[in-house]
């Protein structure tokens, strides 16, 4: 399965936003764009390179790659309502996002692996993609094999370490390890460092 592999606090610097918890601290002492040169290339951004930008960083933030992004936003387009909005609430629907909201993960990279390692179940059959998209009434429960491993063993400590705010839309249980899908992301609750209309104008030209 391909994905992109390149550093995640790279990534960070070169979108200006921390996509990872230990970017944080990094970014703190080296902010800039990385690169040899990379204080002259910085400098009043282009209409089309904001656009650029912000689909770089979003895409980068939920681990996709480009086709699968491109994809995403033209189901975005096909469906009702707004296309930036519809988008991120096809990006919080994916499967990996999920394991990370419902803090069993302390990043959507960390939550990506648990999925492709086959530990959870949608609705009883165990599943290792991580784009699959849940919907109302889905029940997402640790395959039972993993109960036992180290990692599960301490979730307390790994949900706490996450620090995910409540969602209207999904209900987590950290002492069964399963998660209830209730209803639909709502704008407010995705990532609110995000100007979703860049994206939609990046994809319009």
């Amino acid at each position: 399965m391909a994905r992109d592999r390149s550093p995640i606090v790279k990534q960070s610097r070169r979108e200006g936003y921390a996509l990872h918890p230990k970017a944080h601290k990094i970014m703190v002492k080296k902010s800039g764009i990385p690169g040899q040169h990379s204080r002259g290339r910085q400098g009043k951004q282009s209409l089309y390179a904001q656009q650029l930008r912000e689909k770089q960083k979003v895409r980068r933030l939920y681990g996709l790659l480009e086709k699968q992004f491109a994809r995403l936003m033209s189901d975005a387009n096909r469906a009702e309502g707004q296309s930036g909005e519809v988008l991120l609430q096809l990006l919080e629907r994916r499967l990996d996002n999920v394991i990370y909201r419902a803090g069993f993960a302390t990043s959507r990279r960390a939550a990506r692996q648990l999925v492709t390692h086959g530990h959870f179940m949608l609705n009883g059959r165990r599943v290792d993609i991580p784009s699959i998209r849940v919907k109302v009434g889905d029940e997402v429960t640790l395959r039972p094999k993993s109960t036992k491993s180290v990692y599960f063993t301490n979730i307390d400590q790994v949900s706490k370490d996450s620090v995910q705010a409540s969602l209207s839309w999904l209900k987590s249980d950290v002492k069964k390890l399963s998660v209830s899908i209730t209803g639909v992301p709502k704008r407010e609750e995705a990532e609110a460092d995000i100007t979703e209309q860049l994206i939609v104008e990046y994809y319009s030209r």
